[in-house]
């Protein structure tokens, strides 16, 4: 969506909002936003969110290195601990005890 959006464009109206959207890059963003929301969803209806939102939280530490590569944004020694301590805390959670979510039974009519 970075690189859809022009830095030095100040959008005014909803028109100009509108007319972004359709830029190719920011629609790949948008869809792949959606991706991301209904894959989390999915995976919220198969474990426990206690497991699944440490799990899920992988992707800041995705979106920093992509970000790092791509788009040559510079990253601070503050933000490359951050980035350590959620991989941290995933490798804590993923190694821990199995998802507990008992699958819901039908209900019998």
């Amino acid at each position: 969506m970075k690189r859809g959006l022009p830095g030095d464009t100040h959008l005014s109206t909803p028109l100009e909002y509108v007319t972004m959207l359709f830029q190719p890059w920011v629609s790949l963003g948008v869809l792949l936003l959606i991706v991301w929301q209904l894959s989390r969803m999915a995976l919220l209806s198969w474990a426990d969110l206690s497991y699944v939102l440490p799990v899920t939280s992988i992707g800041y530490v995705l979106v920093a290195l992509i970000g790092r590569v791509m788009l040559n944004e510079s990253i601070s020694p503050t933000r490359w601990a951050g980035i350590l301590f959620i991989m941290a805390g995933v490798a804590l959670v993923s190694g821990g005890t199995a998802p507990s979510t008992v699958p819901r039974q039908e209900a019998r009519t």
